[in-house]
């Protein structure tokens, strides 16, 4: 694996065969909204580590990305405590899953996003117009749900470990379970169901002009 972020750069590989080593190469400290000067330097090494921490943690939840009852309970449902409220965050609702496709990307879960960068994501997952007002209301459901969070002193967002979870469930469970259901005869639906559809369609076929019944128009 290997991705740039504006001057600085992550790569993953297999060293030597044996062990994972994750190397993130920071070349303008200002990536990180780190100053330029030798005092900021173990800010710059903390905020790396965060970075290395965070693609691992993206790995580990796309390896069992299953979430509990209760987690998908709590963020399919309206948001309601100590005075705030907010809008469910539902499955299968078209905006929901374009914000859960954004929140995947991995370049915004290792390095964070503002709401313009996530935005424009979103509207191009989306097919449609998604306006600033839109972004605003969503950003603000994602944190009191707790699946972002805002970094202190920033306009940048970062995806927490239930946000990352919940947005691969979502993604993966929408592309990969019930897109080949809802269309078995092409794919990615694999071919033993596109056959098993054909065979049904010609069995009703048979069944129906042996009855003599006419199809419906």
């Amino acid at each position: 694996m290997d991705f740039s972020y504006k001057h600085s750069r992550v790569k993953q590989y297999l060293k030597e065969g044996r062990a994972l080593r994750v190397e993130t190469v920071i070349n303008d400290p200002r990536d990180l909204d780190v100053a330029r000067r030798l005092e900021h330097l173990p800010e710059l090494q903390a905020k790396a580590r965060q970075v290395n921490h965070r693609l691992l943690m993206i790995e580990r939840a796309g390896q069992s990305c299953a979430i509990e009852t209760a987690l998908f309970g709590r963020i399919s449902q309206p948001y309601a405590r100590e005075g705030q409220r907010t809008g469910a965050l539902r499955f299968g609702d078209p905006r929901v899953m374009a914000l859960a496709g954004a929140l995947s990307v991995i370049v915004h879960a290792v390095s964070g996003f503002t709401d313009k960068s996530l935005r424009s994501l979103v509207a191009g997952l989306l097919g449609a117009d998604y306006t600033a007002n839109q972004m605003t209301y969503d950003l603000r459901r994602l944190r009191l749900h707790g699946l972002i969070e805002r970094l202190p002193h920033t306009n940048t967002y970062v995806t927490t470990p239930d946000g990352l979870r919940a947005a691969i469930f979502y993604t993966k469970v929408h592309d990969r379970v019930l897109g080949p259901l809802l269309s078995p005869d092409r794919p990615p639906a694999p071919q033993e169901l596109r056959r098993a559809i054909t065979t049904i369609d010609r069995v009703v076929a048979d069944y129906v002009a042996s009855a003599r019944l006419k199809p419906a128009a």
